[in-house]
């Protein structure tokens, strides 16, 4: 008798539970502020390494890029300190980038991260081939950004092409929260993605010698405090679901999308009274990519935002289960 009702207690106990599928998955996972993370103890040994590597030599880049910036603002003749300050901002992000990309198994992150390891690498090339002469401390930053870049490309490329297991974990086997799951790490990644094409921008035409007006000058001000408090209310909004804070969001952005059209205006309407073409070459591609962005942006905000309350934020940011 005691067996009997040993095996008939448990089936009474889980028709009370709700079904496997509409539990949180993610028991084993880190809760954090942008949404759980693995562990450390469950990397894979290879990903272990390539994270440490990753981590320490995007690190020892920055120090470089640092002190060359250092050397710059007291002899700006070696160098151009626009490049070098684009490339620190770009650098900042990839350690962002590759953290993100690798503990939450975020494919877009890590797809970002190989676009900007490509930029910098590019930058890199272009900076170094207009040189008149070429510094020790230039040629080494060069050639371990191009070495240890190309190293960054194979590896984050690896690892975006292994099967990504956070989607069910955190979602579920309810594959219309998977992709909901897929699209709030879109939304997200386009949301720092674009803050960072905003900052380098800004740091373009504040620092590229060209004389603007004071006027100006303060509107780049405003503009890169106004570009990172527009990133905080998109990365709220979308990790909290919430509504009126995306409309925000929305309506933050359109005195940026103001300012690309005048500055597109302006580049166009003073074409060719510089002796290069370099900082309008720049300019314009700057807010090509931003506009692009912001379309990716908004285009994976819509489609969230009709799923806004379908419980995918619940699963996300629920408390661990004993």
């Amino acid at each position: 008798m005691d067996e009997v009702c040993s095996l008939v207690l448990p089936q009474q106990d889980t028709t009370e539970l709700p079904s496997p599928n509409l539990q949180p998955r993610h028991r084993e996972l880190l809760p954090t502020p942008c949404g759980p993370i693995k562990r450390w103890s469950e990397l894979a040994c290879l990903v272990k390494v390539y994270f440490c590597f990753a981590l320490i030599s995007l690190l020892a880049i920055l120090v470089l890029t640092a002190v060359n910036i250092q050397k710059e603002i007291h002899k700006p003749e070696e160098d151009d300190l626009t490049i070098s300050l684009i490339q620190l901002v770009g650098i900042l992000f990839c350690i962002y980038y590759v953290m993100r990309g690798v503990l939450q198994e975020n494919r877009q992150e890590l797809i970002v991260f190989v676009l900007c390891v490509l930029v910098v690498m590019v930058r890199s090339v272009v900076n170094f081939s207009v040189l008149s002469s070429y510094p020790t401390l230039l040629t080494v930053r060069f050639v371990c950004i191009l070495c240890l870049g190309l190293m960054h490309v194979i590896c984050a490329s690896l690892l975006i092409l292994k099967p990504n297991m956070m989607a069910f974990r955190v979602s579920g086997a309810l594959q219309s929260l998977q992709q909901q799951y897929c699209l709030l790490n879109l939304c997200f990644s386009m949301v720092t993605f674009d803050l960072q094409a905003q900052l380098c921008l800004c740091i373009l035409i504040l620092t590229s010698g060209t004389s603007i007006s004071y006027i100006h000058t303060i509107v780049l001000g405003v503009g890169v405090v106004w570009a990172c408090i527009t990133a905080a209310t998109g990365a709220v909004s979308v990790l909290k679901e919430l509504k009126p804070l995306v409309w925000i969001f929305v309506i933050q952005n359109l005195p940026q999308l103001a300012y690309f059209f005048y500055l597109l205006y302006s580049i166009i309407s003073q074409w060719g009274e510089s002796k290069t073409y370099t900082l309008e070459a720049a300019a314009i591609t700057g807010c090509v990519v931003s506009v692009a962005i912001k379309c990716v942006l908004f285009w994976g905000l819509f489609h969230l935002y009709r799923s806004f309350g379908q419980g995918l934020r619940e699963r996300m940011f629920a408390e661990r289960l004993p």
